[in-house]
C-alpha cells in the first residue's frame, strides 16, 4: 500500500510539475450509468467506476441499448456531476477530463459548442457527428456538417462520446460521435419542477426551466431556455432561446414510443475580427457594430423502441430537421474600417446570406444476444436511410443600417440548390472468445448521392454536378478485461467525411471541380489501458495514429492555352498520431481510506496530437506549395487540463489549469499576415474557478470565475464569419447560479 501511495504522488507531481514547467516555457517562447430505457438490457461486463470519485469520468459498457461499443474508446460525461459553467456551456470545463478534446473559446454567449478531437478542425464541430437522443442534429451531414443546433447543458443527463471508430456504427465523421442524452421525466412522482436562473459579467443572464414526471404509462419532460447578454465585447449582445419536450407512452413492458421536438434560435450581434496590432492594442475593441448571425432549427423525432425478447431488442428512431441560417454583415478583413461612403451619404451596403435546411433520416437498429458454449455474444445490426436538402442563397445586397436585418435592395448572386440521398447499413458482432476477452469485428456499406442545380456569378452562369459513391467500411474491436476494474482496448476502423457542398462549388466562371473528386477516406487505430485502482487511482492512457486521405483543396492548373486556373481536387495525405492520458487520484483514499463526505482529488488530462500533412500540394498566389511535413490547420499539439477539486460535504470546488499550444490556421503555415487572417494562433494558458453547495435536496447555489488571470488571448484566426481576423475570446468573468428542484 505505501508503495502504491508513493507511485500514485510521485505520478501526479510529475505530470502536473512538468505540464505547467512546459506550458510557461512555450508561452515565453510564443461506470456505468443506469440506463434510462425502459425496456429490460443484458449489459455486459464494463469497467468499475467506484463512487468515491464522485463526478470522476465514465466509460461506456460493452454493450449498451442497441449499441456496441467493445473495444472502443469511449466516455461519458455526466454534466451535473462536474464543475463546470453550464450556463455558458464551457466546453473547456465540461470536457476537463476528456483528453484530446480541442475547442474553440468563441465567446461567453455560448450560443455554439466548437468541438473536435485526434487532428480535427473543431468550428462549430464540423468534423464531429453530433447527435441528440440517438439522431444526428449537424445541419446536413454530408454536405455542410455545421452544427448549428446547440441545446442548453442544464438540460443534458449525460455525453456519450465515441472516438475513431465510430464510423461504423454511426457513419461520417473523423473526430468521433457525440450523443447528447437529455433528461427524462422522474419516474417516481406525476409533476416535478427544476428552475436554474444565472447572472454574470456583462449583462449575462440565463433562465432554465422544466417540468416533467410519469403519470400512468406516459413520462413527459419539457423545457424553455432563454439566455441574453451584452458580451465581453463592445457590439456582441445575443438573445437565445430552446425549447424541448417529450412525451413517452409505454404500452407494455416490452415496448414504448416517444414523441420529441427540439427547437432553438438566437440573434447574436458579431463583433467581427482583428489584426495582430489591433489585437495587442486593445483585445477588447470591435470594429463592426452592423454584423449579426441567426440559426433557427427544429428537430421533430419519433423513438420506438420494442425488446422482442430478453435477448432481441430493436430501435426505430425517425426524425427531421428543418432550419435555417441567416447572417447579414459587412464582410472585409479588419484593416478596412466599416464607415460611412462619402459617396452614398450612407454606411456601405452589406451582404446577406441565407440557408435553408431539410432533411428527413430513418435508423433502425436490431441488437441480439445469444450464447456459444457457455459465452454470450451480442450482434448489432441496422441500416439508416437520409434525403437531405440545403437551399442556398448568398451575396444578396442588403441594407445600409445598423440593425438586424434581412431584406434585400439587390438579388442573390449565388442561388443553389443541394440535394444529397443516403443509404447506409452496417453490423458489429462482439465475440466473447473468454469471459475476459472478446473481439468485435464491423462493417459499414454507404450509398452516397449528391447533385446541385443554380445560379453564381451575380446569378447569371448556370453550374450543376451530380456525384454518385459507393464504398464498405471495414473495422475490428479487441478488449481484455485484465482485473475487475481495469481493461485493455484496442481498434482499427476505417472513416470518411464526404466532400462538402463547398468544395464542388465554382466561385467563379473559370473554376474546375475534378470530375474524378473523391470523399476524403482513412482510418483509426487506437490501443488504450483504462480504469481504477482501490479507488484511489482512476485512469485512461491510449495511444493512436489517425490517416486522412484524399483532403481537398484548390492547386493552379493551366488550360490548353496556358491560362491559369483553379482545380478543386484530392490534394494529399495527412496523419494525426499521439497520446491521450487521464488520471485522477483521490488523495484522501490515499491515506486514509474511502469518505463519501469528504475527498480532495487532483486530476490531469494531457494529450499530445502530431498532425502533419505527409504529401500534397496547395495553391497561394497562382503558385503551387508543397504542403509535405506542414502542420495540419487547427491542430495544438499540446493540450493539457489539470485540477484540485475539495468535496466537504455539500460544498465542492475546483481550481483547473488549461493549457492549448500554439497552431496554424492554414495549411500553408503562414506565419502572420497585415490584415490578421492567417497566422499562428498562440499557445495560452489559462486558469477557472469555481464552486457550489447544496444546502438542502431542493436547492443548490453554484458560481465561478472563467479566465481567472485575465488573460488575452484567441484559440481562433478565421477567413470568413464571424470574422474574417482574430477573434479574442472573453478575458475575466464570473457567474453565479441558484437552482431548485420539487
Amino acid at each position: 500500500m505505501k508503495i502504491l501511495r508513493f507511485t500514485v504522488f510521485c505520478f501526479f507531481l510529475v505530470i502536473i510539475t512538468s505540464s505547467h514547467t512546459f506550458a510557461q516555457e512555450n508561452l515565453q517562447n510564443n461506470t456505468k450509468n443506469p440506463e434510462t430505457d425502459t425496456i429490460p438490457v443484458n449489459e455486459l461486463q464494463e469497467v468499475i467506476v467506484n463512487t468515491t470519485l464522485r463526478d470522476s469520468i465514465q466509460y461506456l459498457p460493452e454493450v449498451k441499448g442497441v449499441y456496441v461499443f467493445a473495444g472502443k474508446k469511449t466516455n461519458i460525461v455526466i454534466p451535473n456531476s462536474t464543475q463546470a459553467n453550464l450556463a455558458q456551456n464551457n466546453v473547456r470545463q465540461l470536457f476537463a477530463k476528456v483528453p484530446g478534446v480541442t475547442t474553440w473559446d468563441m465567446d461567453g454567449a455560448g450560443t455554439q459548442l466548437n468541438i473536435g478531437s485526434r487532428g480535427v478542425d473543431s468550428h462549430r464541430s464540423i468534423e464531429m457527428n453530433m447527435r441528440q437522443n440517438g439522431y444526428v442534429t449537424n445541419s446536413d451531414i454530408f454536405g455542410y456538417p455545421e452544427n448549428h443546433y446547440t441545446l442548453p447543458l442544464e438540460a443534458v443527463q449525460e455525453i456519450q462520446f465515441v472516438r475513431g471508430s465510430a464510423a461504423l456504427q454511426y457513419g461520417s465523421q473523423y473526430g468521433g460521435m457525440m450523443n447528447f442524452i437529455i433528461k427524462q421525466g422522474d419516474s417516481t412522482k406525476p409533476i416535478a419542477v427544476e428552475s436554474i436562473q444565472t447572472a454574470g459579467s456583462n449583462g449575462f443572464f440565463n433562465s432554465y426551466n422544466a417540468v416533467g414526471g410519469t403519470v400512468g404509462k406516459i413520462n413527459y419532460y419539457a423545457y424553455y431556455d432563454n439566455r441574453h447578454g451584452n458580451g465581453w465585447r463592445p457590439s456582441q449582445a445575443f438573445d437565445y432561446q430552446a425549447y424541448y419536450a417529450n412525451i413517452e407512452y409505454r404500452f407494455n413492458n416490452n415496448g414504448s414510443i416517444a414523441l420529441q421536438f427540439s427547437r432553438m434560435n438566437y440573434v447574436q450581434q458579431i463583433a467581427g475580427g482583428l489584426t495582430d496590432a489591433q489585437f495587442a492594442q486593445n483585445p477588447r475593441q470591435s470594429l463592426r457594430n452592423r454584423n449579426f448571425f441567426n440559426p433557427e432549427i427544429n428537430i421533430p423525432a419519433i423513438i420506438f423502441k420494442y425488446a422482442f425478447s430478453p435477448n432481441t431488442k430493436l430501435q426505430v428512431i425517425s426524425n427531421a430537421l428543418f432550419g435555417q441560417r441567416n447572417s447579414v454583415q459587412y464582410i472585409n478583413t479588419p484593416n478596412i474600417p466599416d464607415t460611412v461612403n462619402l459617396q452614398l451619404g450612407t454606411y456601405n451596403p452589406r451582404q446577406v446570406d441565407r440557408d435553408y435546411y431539410s432533411s428527413f433520416s430513418t435508423e433502425a437498429r436490431l441488437l441480439h444476444t445469444y450464447k456459444i458454449g457457455k459465452t454470450t455474444n451480442s450482434l448489432a445490426a441496422g441500416f439508416r436511410l437520409s434525403s437531405e436538402v440545403t437551399r442556398r442563397d448568398q451575396l444578396g445586397v442588403g441594407t445600409t443600417g445598423s440593425n438586424f436585418d434581412l431584406s434585400l435592395v439587390a438579388p442573390y448572386g449565388t442561388v443553389l440548390r443541394f440535394h444529397t440521398n443516403n443509404a447506409a447499413v452496417f453490423a458489429e458482432n462482439v465475440f466473447q472468445i473468454t469471459p475476459k476477452f472478446s473481439i468485435t469485428p464491423g462493417f459499414r456499406y454507404e450509398l452516397i448521392q449528391s447533385d446541385y442545380t443554380g445560379l453564381i456569378s451575380h446569378a447569371t452562369v448556370p453550374v450543376a454536378y451530380n456525384g454518385n459513391r459507393s464504398f464498405p467500411l471495414f473495422g475490428t474491436g479487441l478488449q481484455y478485461q485484465l482485473t475487475k476494474s481495469t481493461q485493455l482496448y484496442g481498434n482499427i476502423s476505417q472513416e470518411y467525411r464526404p466532400y462538402l457542398y463547398s468544395q464542388i462549388t465554382p466561385a467563379d466562371r473559370v473554376d474546375v471541380i475534378d470530375p474524378n473528386l473523391k470523399d476524403s477516406k482513412g482510418y483509426d487505430i487506437s490501443v488504450g489501458y483504462r480504469g481504477n485502482i482501490k479507488n484511489i487511482l482512476q485512469f485512461d492512457v491510449d495511444v493512436f495514429r489517425v490517416f486522412f486521405g484524399n483532403r481537398v483543396g484548390l492547386i493552379t492548373q493551366k488550360d490548353a492555352n496556358n491560362n491559369p486556373y483553379l482545380l478543386t481536387t484530392n490534394i494529399g495525405n495527412a496523419v494525426a498520431k499521439g497520446v491521450e492520458a487521464y488520471g485522477e487520484v483521490s488523495l484522501v483514499a490515499l491515506f486514509n481510506g474511502n469518505n463519501k463526505l469528504k475527498d480532495v482529488r487532483l486530476f490531469n488530462s494531457l494529450a499530445y496530437t502530431h498532425a502533419r500533412y505527409t504529401s500534397g500540394e496547395l495553391s497561394a498566389n497562382g503558385t503551387n506549395i508543397n504542403l509535405t511535413g506542414n502542420y495540419v490547420e487547427h491542430v495544438p499539439q499540446w493540450a493539457d487540463r489539470a485540477g484540485l477539486t475539495l468535496l466537504f460535504k455539500q460544498f465542492t470546488t475546483t481550481l483547473q489549469f488549461s493549457y492549448t499550444d500554439k497552431s496554424y490556421n492554414d495549411a500553408l503555415n503562414t506565419i502572420s499576415s497585415a490584415n490578421g487572417v492567417t497566422g499562428i494562433i498562440p499557445s495560452y494558458a489559462l486558469w477557472d474557478w469555481s464552486m457550489g453547495y447544496a444546502f438542502s435536496k431542493k436547492y443548490r447555489i453554484t458560481g465561478g470565475i472563467n479566465n481567472l488571470l485575465n488573460l488575452s488571448y484567441f484559440s481562433q484566426r478565421i477567413t470568413f464569419y464571424p470574422g474574417p481576423g482574430i477573434l479574442p475570446a472573453d478575458g475575466r468573468t464570473f457567474y453565479v447560479s441558484f437552482s431548485v428542484k420539487m
